[in-house]
């Protein structure tokens, strides 16, 4: 279990999971450094969460700010513990219709923002004996998703990378997690709602932000490779998703369903207006 006093660093950390996980470990007594490069978002966290957070701007596309950020983290804290890559974003649409920006957009925050963070933070892992990194996947990085065809693709890419580094690091006392939850009740997944490329988003029910917060709080505790969130449905996408022909089988029943959750979603918005 962490000790009261644990340093975190959690990007994305203005809202969703990000604010949630930094809420958590904040209560259960550690010191959380809440990276966005939504600088006024994550002081609004911060001030929220009082003298246990602590705000940084990072774009983490960017190397230069990586470093930044970790020497803001040493001068502040003298160390770093765990570092949550949470940081990822999604631009839903059918690959073929969306700007090339939007997908390079994806690339660059979902996988490279994740790379930057693991080459930043492991040599400082390294150089004081103890480090933990605990990365935000997806079970949609185990199966095929038309509408989110390259989204899948680069929580598939994270996947790889987490174990792959871990493989590479073994001997060594840095210890790697990779988190994989469903679809998350988030401003990200709710932005999704007037298209029609993401009914797969709400083919089942959708985790809270703070069912993912548990999970990162388990992975720090007991350190294991991975997690899926929730088991049993993870469990069925990791060996279905090795198979696309029973994906393909599947499709339309999931896509149904998705169908008449945004319905029912878009019945509730209405509503209230």
């Amino acid at each position: 279990m962490p000790q009261p006093g644990t340093v975190w660093l959690i990007t994305g950390g203005a809202s969703g999971v990000g604010a949630a996980t930094a809420t958590l470990a904040v209560a259960r007594g550690q010191r959380v450094a809440v990276a966005d490069i939504n600088l006024d978002g994550a002081r609004a966290v911060c001030q929220r969460l009082g003298e246990g957070a602590v705000p940084i701007s990072l774009d983490v596309r960017d190397p230069e700010q990586w470093e930044r950020t970790l020497d803001d983290v040493w001068k502040r804290f003298g160390r770093l513990d765990i570092l949550v890559n949470n940081a990822g974003l999604i631009h839903v649409g059918f690959t073929v219709d969306l700007p090339i920006e939007k997908l390079r957009h994806m690339v660059d925050v979902n996988v490279i923002g994740v790379v930057n963070g693991m080459r930043t933070a492991v040599p400082r892992f390294l150089a004081q004996s103890a480090g933990h990194v605990i990365n935000i996947g997806s079970l949609a990085g185990f199966v095929p998703m038309p509408g989110q065809a390259l989204y899948a693709g680069t929580k598939h890419a994270v996947r790889a990378f987490t174990h792959g580094c871990a493989l590479e690091l073994r001997r060594t006392p840095v210890r790697f997690t990779l988190v994989c939850p469903a679809a998350i009740d988030t401003p990200m997944l709710r932005q999704q709602i007037g298209s029609e490329a993401a009914t797969l988003s709400f083919a089942d029910a959708a985790l809270t932000a703070e069912q993912v917060a548990d999970a990162v709080w388990c992975a720090a505790q007991e350190q294991p490779s991975e997690i899926l969130l929730p088991r049993a449905r993870g469990e069925f996408l990791r060996i279905g998703g090795v198979f696309p022909g029973i994906v393909r089988r599947l499709l339309g029943g999931a896509e149904a369903r998705g169908r008449k959750a945004i319905e029912r979603r878009r019945r509730e918005q209405e509503s209230k207006t």
